[in-house]
């Protein structure tokens, strides 16, 4: 039942959009939908005695935002608005998949996918907030995906893992089954 909330919040968070919604709507809801994800990701594990699951979602999301932080500094591009030239990664995005990935896989599927779901919009939102490019966003998401994998280890042995993943062209997801 949970995951079926989860799910419908998210579809709805990206159905109530308006196509007319500007681009300072756009960039908060980026805002909210980030700092959600990271508060879902080390607060649930850490309000269910899960010390070492917020530990580790924690040190995802950090890990995501000192990789684009150097990486700005190393590729400085002008953000689409013209605001600065840090566009590239987007940190909103990295440390938004960080928090996704992180909970897929402490948490599972259930809470996963939809995680995924809702960092998929923060990627979106930064793109229609015009702050950064798609590849900026891509970018990001591999970011950081790789670091909330690669540094949350999940409560149980799962034989399957499914990871959306978006780019310029569309998006999908992949399926990885251990035998």
């Amino acid at each position: 039942m949970r995951t079926a909330i989860l799910a419908a919040s998210a579809a709805a968070i990206v159905a109530a959009s308006p196509a007319a919604a500007s681009t300072k709507d756009w960039d908060v809801a980026s805002d909210v939908g980030a700092a959600a994800l990271g508060i879902w990701s080390v607060g649930v594990p850490a309000v269910s005695g899960d010390g070492r699951g917020a530990l580790q979602a924690g040190m995802s999301v950090g890990a995501s935002y000192a990789v684009t932080t150097g990486l700005k500094e190393i590729f400085p591009e002008t953000r689409p608005d013209g605001s600065d030239n840090r566009s590239f990664p987007s940190g909103h995005t990295a440390a938004s998949f960080a928090a996704a990935a992180s909970i897929y896989e402490r948490r599972g599927a259930g809470e996963g996918i939809p995680a995924f779901a809702i960092a998929t919009f923060v990627g979106v939102a930064r793109v229609k907030a015009d702050k950064h490019y798609w590849h900026d966003v891509a970018a990001g998401a591999a970011i950081g995906t790789a670091a909330g994998l690669l540094l949350t280890r999940p409560l149980a042995d799962r034989r399957m893992a499914v990871v959306p993943w978006v780019a310029s062209g569309g998006g999908g997801a992949t399926v990885d089954f251990a035998f």
